[in-house]
């Protein structure tokens, strides 16, 4: 499917709406990916699946970053995924692993969360980075 295609149908769907962002609101947006990264980061030695859920949350940050830049942002239901398969489908396959990667992140980060026996070794928040 085509990017214009994906838009299209995001927004009949109300996935997406369109949203006139500043470069300000762009640039804030990727400082705080930045800044959970380090938080992501400085937490890896005390809570491995904070670290994971943090590493996550900056890059959805980033991603809607981008949707910014494109003129959207996520609307309604299934926010995370439309922001994992947006990002995927503007970066194109290049870019596929990382995005599967991401995606697998946010199944995984959203288990973690909701689940009461799920855990995050060590290996899965180093990885995240």
């Amino acid at each position: 499917m085509s990017f214009d295609k994906l838009i299209e149908k995001y927004l009949s769907e109300n996935l997406v709406k369109k949203e006139k962002a500043s470069t300000l609101a762009v640039e804030k947006a990727i400082q705080r990916s930045l800044k959970d990264l380090e938080s992501a980061k400085a937490n890896l030695a005390i809570d491995e699946g904070i670290s994971y859920t943090v590493a996550y949350l900056a890059m959805l940050r980033a991603g809607r970053a981008l949707m910014l830049l494109k003129g959207y942002r996520p609307s309604g239901e299934y926010q995370h995924r439309t922001v994992v398969e947006f990002v995927g489908q503007l970066l194109g396959k290049d870019y596929e692993a990382v995005i599967d990667r991401f995606d697998k992140m946010r199944k995984k980060r959203n288990l973690f969360t909701y689940e009461i026996d799920i855990t995050i070794s060590g290996t899965e928040a180093r990885n995240a980075f």
